[in-house]
């Protein structure tokens, strides 16, 4: 946390920097020759910043989707219990992605910027871009050594998954569990060297707003007060809608779910952090009747698959920066994009700034200048607060949810009772044996 604050803190510095600077080359330039010349020598900064991030994306990738799906349990009652989930998050993220996708091609907040396309991409013409069978068969690897060296994002999770399944189905013996703590051994390193990488941050963001503000002039600050004000358009859009799929479900409870889960909204928006709120929503979920054992799985996996606030961003930061660099995108591309992230965004919830990894990863598959990453990212803090409180909301509706058709949401409370309960006595198994009820 005080890490988290701390890179937040320099970051926001890095940019009231690099405006100034900018603004300051801007005016001593003699021409536009010279100011795209200072724009040049600040991109190499940026250049070695962007090189940090794709080189940490194939092996974060891979450990956080193997990790998680080798530890999944098995059974009916789980397995009825995630299908309802998953279905829920699928439905969610459909939508999410399809409200960023409406208000970023609505609104336009890209198209003001004007910015020339790299040399290396000049060439590049999106409309010869994926259509359906390229989609499908791009998305199986011929060699995961291959997929990996070029960071095919989707290559690394189809074997990802597969290696997952596999690994869950051994990780009885011996052999597997010593790959299993390995695998989860080099998710926690991965997440270490993510950090690192992200402390360099406020120097990529520094590079990165100065030298478009030496181009553009402040002119370009316009530009994202209309990108920030539209997407909090979107993500209010994104809480109607949830609001309405709960009350449909939940009745009247659903006002009451609304008012208990504020506070840790509040926090989660305060912090930028969804792992901030995680336990006081678990407290406040059960103090509104949900069962503590559809708690423990649900909201795990909502925080891992159901990501709301994240699918708007994501969607409303890849079309942003076609935009901004003046690159047409078609309707049938913008759809495979939707399908795209909504499987790469999986299993990510965990990465710091998971979001901008996804768009980083997705920008060169599109053949997207990877340097409008920096676009979004000096500014990604005020996108960071209201995704990551989105996403709390739509954790904590589908939680409800799923509880509610489980027949395991009782009245709001209910759970101290148990707990007194369970408390007093040792619950019996189906065969009348007692076993001592573990307590949290």
């Amino acid at each position: 946390m005080k890490t988290q604050g701390k890179l937040t803190r320099w970051i926001m510095i890095s940019m009231v920097l690099g405006v100034a600077v900018g603004y300051a080359c801007h005016q001593m330039a003699p021409d536009s020759r010279a100011a795209n010349a200072i724009a040049a020598n600040l991109a190499i900064v940026t250049e070695i910043f962007l090189r940090l991030i794709k080189m940490i994306i194939a092996p974060l990738v891979f450990a956080t989707l193997v990790s998680g799906v080798a530890s999944m349990d098995s059974g009916k009652a789980i397995g009825r219990i995630g299908i309802r989930a998953v279905g829920w998050f699928i439905i969610a993220s459909l939508l999410s992605l399809s409200i960023g996708l409406l208000f970023v091609n609505v609104t336009q907040p890209g198209t003001s910027m004007n910015l020339p396309l790299p040399s290396a991409n000049a060439t590049v013409n999106l409309q010869t871009g994926f259509n359906l069978r390229d989609f499908f068969t791009h998305m199986f690897p011929k060699s995961i050594a291959e997929a990996m060296a070029n960071n095919e994002i989707m290559q690394i999770l189809v074997f990802s998954l597969f290696f997952g399944v596999a690994l869950g189905k051994v990780s009885g013996t011996p052999a597997g569990q010593f790959l299993k703590r390995s695998i989860d051994g080099l998710m926690d390193v991965m997440l270490l060297v993510t950090n690192a990488v992200m402390s360099f941050a406020p120097l990529g963001i520094f590079a990165a707003i100065a030298g478009v503000v030496t181009v553009q002039g402040l002119d370009v600050l316009v530009t994202y007060g209309k990108l920030i004000g539209w997407f909090y358009v979107a993500l209010l859009t994104m809480w109607i809608v949830l609001y309405v799929a709960g009350r449909s479900i939940l009745g009247r409870r659903m006002p009451e779910l609304l008012k208990m889960v504020r506070e840790p909204m509040m926090i989660a928006f305060s912090t930028a952090s969804s792992e901030a709120a995680y336990p006081r929503l678990i407290e406040t979920l059960q103090d509104f009747g949900v069962h503590k054992r559809l708690v423990g799985f649900v909201l795990p996996l909502g925080y891992s698959f159901n990501l709301d606030g994240s699918m708007i961003y994501q969607a409303f930061a890849a079309i942003f920066v076609a935009q901004a660099f003046n690159v047409h995108m078609s309707v049938g591309q913008q759809i495979t994009m939707l399908l795209v992230l909504m499987v790469s965004s999986k299993g990510m919830a965990a990465v710091p700034r998971g979001s901008l990894v996804v768009v980083a990863a997705i920008l060169p598959m599109f053949h997207l200048p990877e340097a409008g990453l920096l676009l979004v990212m000096g500014v990604d803090q005020f996108f960071d607060m209201g995704r990551t409180a989105t996403n709390v909301f739509g954790n904590s509706i589908a939680t409800a949810v799923i509880a509610k058709w489980e027949g395991e949401l009782g009245a709001a409370g209910s759970h101290q009772t148990s707990l007194v309960q369970e408390g007093s006595r040792q619950p019996a198994d189906a065969n009348g044996t007692s076993f001592e009820t573990s307590r949290t």
